[in-house]
């Protein structure tokens, strides 16, 4: 055979994705046996029933079906402004949504983008320098891709961390070097542990290339202060690092003590020499936040004090696709540029968008207290994102049993969890953790009508499987 297993590409290999593993893999085989699975594995908004947006999806109806503008009926169908709107979008492509565009999308649409990163953080935006990409996630590819050279070369990333990171520096031959976020500080970032993970990365040999922030935090939930920005943003400075700053969670806030603030907006405001000096690459798309659409995939990244040469190159690894989805940028088009006071859908677009995100808010407290009201666990308020990431305090029954079946303490929690109650979700340590510490990743994303009886489903399965294993001998702790 041309290709067995044994052949395999040995990066492929080692590539890890929890988020898709193996409590996923046993989700979905019980789900075909007629088992109800709540899939609280990954931030999928719209399969747990969020409603998608009306606005956008009568402009993206109408520059998918063009002929309907055509049509002398379509006002009755579609408010005027979503019809002025799919106009537009429409000619700012070369022959609407099956045709390609630019690489790096359509220069109207990444121009509707650096307003909006203007109006955000204010200061300017350049078009030439945003690339719109299939989702976020294609977006950290080819920047990691174009940062690693091969197995010499780290990339500084949060533990515990989303894997697309773990999993794409493997996949790319690279190096993970992690520095480890306080959990009894709220997750918060100590920047002396970045230093000592540098330092111990330097000596073995490895060539410390970038850093991630993922700011607020998946699966942490956490918001990163304008203070601890301004710590990393002179860390990377000193330590000459391109910051990769993954901002898609920004309209997920459910605090007021800590707002999103973006990492360009806080280099600008450091002046020089950091605002000329630090290579930032900032990420956002529209899967997250109110919108949701996971599916459209959607995003794009902008880039901060690089060379003409180097997006030269960046621009060349992108023109190998071709093109990101012409429909996913009229997506981000809408999600930058959305109804202003005055336009016909705003009043409906605010109701919406407004609804969802309190929602959300309330569904945070709702879970995070949920969690503190089970035995043996222990969760962090989530400030931002999607997710409750609580701490399981397992009994040394429950280690001992998971050794005995094959399996990390947190698999063996977990899987027990879904077989019980039909609740998928991912175990700690397909985000890496300390030794000898475990935890859960769930989203905050059930409808919030069913939340209580979900968290009540929990609660029972924890205290008695914490019943059955515990035997007196204390527990995993921090």
């Amino acid at each position: 055979m041309a290709l067995e297993y044994d052949l395999l590409n040995e990066n492929v290999k080692k590539c890890q994705y929890a988020v898709r593993g193996e409590l996923y893999l046993r989700a979905s085989e019980l789900q075909k046996e007629g088992k109800k699975i709540i899939f609280t594995n990954v931030g999928n908004p719209h399969a747990l029933g969020q409603k998608p947006l009306t606005f956008p999806r009568q402009v993206v109806a109408l520059c998918q079906a063009p002929f309907l503008l055509d049509d002398p009926n379509v006002g009755m169908l579609f408010p005027a402004d979503a019809i002025a709107r799919a106009k537009h979008y429409l000619s700012l492509t070369s022959g609407g949504l099956g045709a390609y565009s630019d690489s790096r999308g359509l220069p109207g649409v990444r121009k509707e983008v650096a307003e909006f990163i203007q109006r955000r953080d204010g200061y300017p935006s350049d078009p030439e320098l945003i690339f719109l990409t299939d989702g976020a996630s294609k977006g950290v590819m080819q920047i990691l891709n174009c940062v690693i050279r091969g197995e010499g070369d780290g990339i500084l990333v949060p533990v515990p961390q989303y894997p697309l990171y773990s999993a794409t520096i493997s996949l790319l031959g690279g190096s993970l070097v992690p520095y480890y976020l306080d959990e009894s500080e709220n997750w918060g970032l100590d920047v002396n542990n970045l230093r000592q993970s540098v330092a111990q990365a330097r000596s073995q040999g490895i060539s410390v290339r970038a850093m991630v922030i993922i700011n607020p935090g998946n699966p942490t939930g956490q918001c990163l202060s304008e203070a601890n920005l301004k710590e990393i943003l002179k860390f990377c400075y000193n330590e000459k690092l391109v910051l990769l700053g993954d901002e898609v969670y920004q309209q997920n806030i459910y605090q007021d003590e800590r707002p999103f603030i973006s990492s360009k907006k806080v280099l600008m405001d450091m002046g020089s020499p950091f605002s000329k000096g630090v290579q930032l690459v900032s990420f956002h798309t529209v899967s997250k936040g109110y919108w949701g659409e996971c599916g459209q995939r959607g995003g794009y990244f902008e880039m901060t004090n690089f060379p003409p040469r180097v997006v030269e190159e960046i621009y060349k690894v992108a023109s190998i696709a071709l093109s990101p989805n012409v429909s996913a940028q009229i997506f981000m088009g809408l999600m930058v540029s959305p109804p202003k006071p005055g336009d016909i859908s705003y009043d409906q677009f605010a109701r919406e968008s407004k609804g969802i995100l309190e929602s959300l808010r309330r569904r945070a407290k709702i879970m995070t207290d949920g969690f503190n009201s089970c035995k043996n666990v222990v969760c962090n308020f989530t400030e931002g994102a999607m997710y409750s990431f609580p701490q399981i305090r397992l009994p040394p029954g429950a280690l001992q049993a998971a050794k005995q079946a094959g399996k990390v303490p947190d698999v063996f929690y977990c899987l027990k969890l879904l077989e019980a109650t039909g609740i998928s979700t991912v175990p700690g340590s397909g985000f890496g953790q300390k030794e000898g510490v475990f935890h859960l990743r769930t989203t905050i994303l059930p409808a919030e009508e069913e939340m209580p009886e979900i968290m009540d489903s929990f609660k029972k399965f924890n205290d008695e499987f914490m019943a059955q294993y515990e035997n007196g001998f204390g527990y995993s702790r921090m």
